[in-house]
């Protein structure tokens, strides 16, 4: 008999969905120019994207560095988080390329950047001259270390500031090396708060009446608010929280175990009756008296047994039998999903968490749907991820240049349009 957990299923039919071009956010009118390369600028204008605004993705002739990122010779990273924005080509070496980009300011609500801390200076489009040319804008500066400070200019990747934050020192087992995450995480968490960041300040100036600004966003601060309490659990301690892979230093049980058709589940107990109710559901009612498990405290302590327990009642059963007999029982407990297992899964399937958009490229292209549900004002998906240069004729007509005018940037390369 095949083991199900081996296989690779097809996935049984994600939901279709078409893009709808005419859709309007709560960010509709917001016009934003996005001068940066890599993940946490386009996760963050994605997630402005998504809720409407007009995002102007200005690349260069090569195009956005996540158009390299491919898998099959397809662009996956730059499908996803790209879509909703319009492609302008411009040639950043060509003489008149910043008095170009200076004509796209004057209106915008935000511009955001992820040059190396003094590039944009040295362009001439510095945060003074910006703010002259558009007393309003919101400018997001992304790097790796800030723009101050004594490592403000190495170069900051994310998996540097993943390792430099204490994160990957605290990823892990204990008799191992320490583990990077297997994705961007440092800049998804920068995109998320550079968002957040850029609807405050632009609260500022909409609501309060307040002036245009800068937001200088690290890659580093946010995944070091992440670690929540490191800091004072140390000081308190004088100990540094060492590696414990799926363990929870403050609660237990909680794990991931190996069911018997070498699957995983993941289960957490982190309150004292979740606890018990563990115990009681596996036919172990006599340990909620026993002295090494009766305690929150004292559970920490005999953690390795507990675990071995739960492990044992776990590994005599499937993945799917455990998460039915658990939920039965009212435990807290998921299965360990690879992606397979996750796009066939119902509950993704029935709130089209996942869904099949129309893809030149590949006929159909799973997508995530907006992470945060509106109920009045949704975010959507109106449109696939721009070819480079897609839109560069329309929006250079926008910001005031006349047919004429397109034509001869044109032809001297200063910018570039798709052609196929």
């Amino acid at each position: 008999m095949p083991n199900p957990i081996d296989a690779t299923p097809a996935v049984s039919g994600l939901p279709r969905a078409d893009y709808t071009p005419g859709a309007r956010g709560p960010l509709s009118g917001l016009r934003v120019i996005d001068l940066s390369r890599l993940v946490a600028g386009n996760l963050l204008t994605q997630h402005l994207a998504d809720f409407g605004a007009d995002v102007i993705k200005v690349e260069p002739r090569e195009g956005d560095t996540l158009r390299g990122w491919r898998i099959n010779n397809i662009e996956t990273t730059w499908k996803v988080h790209s879509r909703n924005k319009r492609s302008l080509c411009v040639e950043f070496r060509h003489d008149d390329a910043v008095p170009l980009i200076r004509k796209l300011i004057p209106g915008a609500a935000m511009l955001i950047e992820s040059f190396r801390p003094g590039t944009l200076e040295q362009m001439g489009l510095a945060p003074d001259e910006l703010l002259r040319l558009e007393p309003k804008l919101v400018i997001i500066r992304i790097s790796g270390w800030g723009q101050t400070g004594p490592y403000h200019r190495r170069p900051g990747f994310g998996t540097l500031v993943e390792g430099f934050s204490g994160f990957a020192e605290m990823n892990g087992f204990a008799d191992r090396e320490p583990v990077l995450p297997p994705m961007y995480l440092a800049d998804a968490l920068s995109g998320l708060t550079g968002a957040f960041a850029a609807m405050a300040a632009l609260r500022e100036v909409e609501i309060n009446g307040g002036r245009g600004q800068v937001v200088d966003l690290p890659l580093l601060d946010p995944i070091v608010n992440s670690l929540g309490p490191q800091a004072a659990n140390y000081r308190l301690t004088g100990k540094v929280k060492p590696r414990s892979g799926s363990r929870s230093s403050g609660s237990v049980p909680r794990n991931v175990y190996r069911t018997l058709d070498d699957g995983w589940v993941a289960l957490s107990a982190s309150t004292q009756g979740m606890a018990m109710r563990v115990l009681r559901s596996i036919g172990r009612p006599e340990l909620c008296d026993d002295p090494r498990f009766k305690t929150n405290e004292q559970r920490l302590i005999h953690v390795v047994e507990l675990d071995r327990i739960i492990g044992d009642f776990i590994g005599a059963r499937t993945m799917d039998d455990n998460v039915a007999f658990f939920e039965a029982a009212e435990v807290t407990i998921g299965p360990v999903n690879d992606i397979v297992r996750l796009m066939n899964d119902r509950h993704v399937q029935a709130r089209a968490l996942l869904a099949d958009y129309p893809d030149e490229d590949m006929g159909s292209f799973p997508m995530h749907a907006v992470p945060a549900r509106l109920s009045e004002t949704p975010g959507t998906i109106r449109t696939p991820a721009p070819r480079l240069g897609q839109h560069t004729r329309e929006i250079l007509a926008e910001a005031g240049l006349t047919d004429e005018d397109i034509k001869a940037v044109l032809a001297s390369g200063l910018a570039k349009e798709k052609t196929t």
